[in-house]
């Protein structure tokens, strides 16, 4: 009788699970040893979300950044199930869902990424709207377009956070909105972008000037209402009319992680080895904003798509040497650059030397992204319609 094959699960669709399901399926297994591979996520798509800001602008459509996991997966051999992650029992190995299924796994793939966190001040969660899904991107559209048919002669909106989302998520705004624009970004610190390049920092700052987007460095948000913010400034607190406030301040990790017998750190990240391993288990895999992870160096990865990317390959050459005898390799991260969305066909790039701004870098952003996307089908259909499109509105 031949050996029962093993079971990878991975929780979470986003960069770290899909791609590590996707190199899983492309590593060299033996038939004998080949497992079964199941990916389950609480929604039917792949959120390519560096491109989730174009949506504001409409410059993308949904279907060219979050293609249905089915698409992605579908000869591959990944089997994908749709449910939300109730309880991780690590004891008995084995993983609860929502729709009452439960899924047993010799390996398992945390990769549930983090949400925003809403509860920091009094009334963000009530009127706040993050920016890491296609849900909050449809709520902030929502609200954008009920705006823009009133009568109303300016549309306020407040940002807070002056990182890599609130300011390219600034840019897209001030450019949709045009004139009727306020917009502001709120900034604890002293400097926005302050983990950025000096380039891309000062290409950003000019580009938020441009478009007369108002920066308040040094200031804290005390309270957010229905159509009110309150700030302070050096002792002092104003409040100022607002129609939108956006919140990209922070991580939380889910009750489910946090609830995890393994080491974790204060937001509930779970912290892990060099080889992605959570501590003390090595059954259990972790990536992407759910994990800590230093490389080989011991140098703190930051919470992004790229990091997920690089990570994702070692997960899955770990996943595959570990069951097949093979010695696990240490992460070693690479630093490959940063690129920034600043507005509508304007960008800023700084990678291997090389130092963009403008809409050359907005045409190497998109060329970056395509590359990265998930399948070749989907890397050639979306990659055709944004060399057709232009031929096709010049005709129209």
């Amino acid at each position: 009788m031949s050996e029962q094959k093993k079971h990878i699960c991975i929780l979470g669709g986003g960069f770290g699970g899909l791609y590590t399901a996707l190199r899983l399926s492309q590593l060299p297994w033996e038939n004998e040893e080949r497992p079964e591979i199941t990916l389950i996520d609480k929604n039917d798509r792949f959120l390519f979300s560096p491109l989730l800001y174009e949506l504001i602008t409409d410059e993308l459509k949904t279907w060219e950044i979050a293609p249905p996991f089915e698409e992605v997966l579908g000869d591959t051999g990944v089997k994908f199930h749709q449910a939300c992650v109730t309880k991780i029992d690590v004891d008995s190995q084995e993983v609860q869902l929502d729709d009452e299924t439960s899924v047993a796994y010799d390996r398992l793939v945390v990769a549930l990424g983090a949400d925003t966190p809403l509860d920091i001040v009094p009334g963000a969660k009530e009127h706040g709207i993050p920016f890491r899904s296609l849900q909050d991107a449809y709520r902030l559209e929502e609200r954008l377009r009920e705006l823009e048919q009133s009568n109303q002669e300016n549309i306020r909106v407040a940002i807070a956070g002056g990182g890599y989302i609130g300011v390219e998520i600034a840019c897209k705004l001030a450019d949709r909105l045009g004139n009727r624009g306020k917009v502001r970004i709120i900034e604890l610190g002293d400097m926005i972008l302050r983990t950025s390049t000096e380039y891309n920092r000062k290409a950003a700052i000019e580009a938020l000037e441009s478009r007369q987007v108002w920066i308040d460095e040094e200031t804290r948000v005390e309270s957010v209402s229905a159509d009110t913010v309150t700030l302070a400034y050096k002792n002092q607190s104003d409040t100022i009319p607002v129609d939108v406030v956006m919140w990209t301040v922070g991580i939380s990790c889910s009750s489910v992680v946090k609830s995890l017998p393994l080491l974790q750190n204060k937001t509930g990240q779970l912290i892990v080895t060099p080889t992605l391993q959570a501590e003390g288990r090595e059954d259990i895999f972790a990536l992407g904003d759910v994990a800590e992870s230093h490389d080989q160096s011991g140098q703190l990865l930051p919470n992004s798509a790229q990091s997920a990317f690089q990570q994702s390959d070692y997960c899955a050459w770990n996943i595959w040497a570990s069951l097949t005898g093979r010695p696990l390799l240490p992460l070693r991260y690479q630093q490959l650059g940063e690129i920034l969305s600043l507005g509508k066909n304007n960008a800023t790039v700084t990678s291997m030397g090389v130092k963009v701004s403008g809409y050359p870098a907005y045409l190497m952003r998109r060329l970056v992204y395509l590359g990265r996307m998930p399948s070749a089908n989907h890397r050639l259909t979306v990659g055709m319609n944004w060399i057709t499109s232009p031929v096709v509105e010049l005709l129209n």
